[in-house]
């Protein structure tokens, strides 16, 4: 299944010059210099790769000839789109030909009766979530990355973020999903309907496949209408325990109109405060919570969270806390959470994991961490997802360090298994977790896993040397 016996590193450019002769191929790419051909290399924190060669397809028929091109003549080739993941995935190892989806940006319809959005892989989150805004609906997910990231690497990566605990993974929002495969055949299953129980449901083979079984060209996903009323309660908890207390009287006293859960320890709120200038409106407090409430009546909301914030601070769940229903507030607070990512970039290297737990565990990992590394790291933050069960383990350094990984790996994954949680709760595996999947999953899954990639790439030069360990 690997590639390498099948593409020589270093040919590729001198083997890729004949498409320029290619009567059949669009021109234009070549002439509007949507091709990088100059040897160069692509950087992502702390990830970096060499390719002499960027193709940027407009259609899913180039991407199609491009295959086609690249499966008859075993060249290997990296999907990359927004290039913000966590793990290498959009990344190439060697030399291996990008094939980024950054022209493929168009809307193709938007059924306003259904809610229904389809457009390219090529589009970027946040720019889908504003045409959405001005019809009176959003994406059913926002990440952190929304700026930059394209919906499919979203799916893709089977990216999880901020509405996850609302609206659901988008392996049920998507609904379907446009697909060119390792030969350069074009699978069209972009289906448009919310029921379809005709034979097996083959996009969810390529949802979290990081792009090792098909190049994902166009979605079609089910999008929520936006919220008429939005509120956000930003509290202090002096235990994650009371942390687990709140979020169970939330889920309780909010119900239906609960869209998000946050959770951030002190360290995290420190290294924001002091390396990107914030200010917090809550302080003193161990452990922060962010509770966001979206509905289409704010007296009824506001009414409903009233009531449970009366009753957290009497039972001493919550300690302090502060309530926005203005934009401009509401903005500040997220940023308190959302660059959570950006100032620990400024605290030095960081070792980044991604964990799946069950909830009442959830922290004991970050406290076993920190009493394991104790003074060899600068600091171990937590913070995450807690309505999904989602932790987000950082680690900082003043630099890389090897002794310290080794501290860290293969602790923190046989930690986690321990507990029967996932080593990937929503960044993937891509290049770097790859050979850590079996903490995760049994073999029989992952050779399964390895045959569904035999049967649909062959050749194996469809994302190579990611997201499966090397089959022996």
């Amino acid at each position: 299944m690997g590639i390498s016996s099948a593409v020589p590193r270093c040919s590729v450019w001198n083997r890729w010059t004949g498409l320029r002769w290619l009567t059949s191929f669009p021109r234009r790419i070549l002439a509007q210099q949507r091709v990088t051909s100059a040897p160069g290399t692509l950087q992502r924190r702390k990830l970096s790769g060499c390719s002499k060669l960027m193709l940027k397809p407009q259609t899913t028929a180039e991407v199609s000839q491009v295959l086609r091109y690249c499966y008859e003549r075993n060249l290997a080739v990296n999907p990359q789109g927004g290039n913000t993941g966590l793990v290498g995935g959009s990344v190439p190892v060697f030399d291996e030909i990008i094939l980024s989806t950054v022209l493929m940006n168009r809307i193709v319809s938007f059924d306003k009766v259904s809610g229904i959005l389809v457009c390219q892989a090529g589009c970027i989150l946040e720019k889908l979530n504003e045409y959405l805004e001005e019809q009176g609906f959003i994406m059913p997910l926002d990440l952190g990355a929304k700026g930059s990231c394209h919906i499919g690497g979203n799916v893709a990566t089977n990216a999880g973020g901020l509405r996850l605990l609302r609206y659901g993974s988008l392996r049920g929002t998507v609904l379907g999903l446009e697909v060119v495969l390792a030969d350069g055949s074009a699978l069209d299953c972009l289906a448009s309907l919310r029921k379809d129980n005709t034979g097996y449901d083959l996009k969810q083979l390529f949802i979290g496949s990081e792009g090792t079984l098909g190049v994902i060209t166009a979605v079609s996903i089910l999008c929520p209408q936006k919220p008429k009323a939005v509120n956000l309660a930003f509290l202090g908890c002096q235990s994650f325990t009371k942390v687990l207390e709140t979020f169970t009287a939330c889920r309780a006293m909010l119900g239906e109109i609960l869209s998000a859960y946050e959770f951030m320890d002190e360290k995290c709120m420190e290294l924001v405060e002091r390396h990107l200038k914030l200010s917090s409106p809550v302080t003193g407090s161990p452990f922060y919570v962010l509770i966001e409430t979206s509905g289409s009546n704010s007296t009824h909301d506001e009414e409903k969270l009233n009531n449970f914030l009366e009753q957290t601070m009497t039972s001493g769940s919550v300690t302090d806390g502060t309530v926005a229903t203005d934009d401009k507030k509401i903005k500040m607070l997220w940023s308190l959470r959302e660059r959570i990512t950006e100032a620990l970039t400024h605290d030095g290297y960081v070792y980044k994991y991604d964990i799946s737990l069950p909830v009442g565990k959830l922290y004991d990992l970050v406290t076993d961490m920190r009493a394991r590394l104790g003074q060899s790291a600068k600091n171990v933050v937590g913070y995450g997802h807690l309505g999904d069960g989602n932790l987000h383990l950082n680690i900082t350094a003043e630099s890389y360090s090897h002794s310290l990984l080794d501290a860290i790996e293969p602790f923190v994954y046989e930690w986690t298994a321990r507990y029967n949680g996932s080593i990937s709760a929503e960044h993937g595996l891509g290049f770097k977790k790859k050979q850590f999947i079996q903490y995760s999953k049994p073999d029989e899954a992952v050779f399964l896993m390895q045959r569904f990639k035999a049967m649909l790439d062959p050749k194996g030069i469809l994302n190579p040397y990611k997201t499966l360990p090397s089959s022996s």
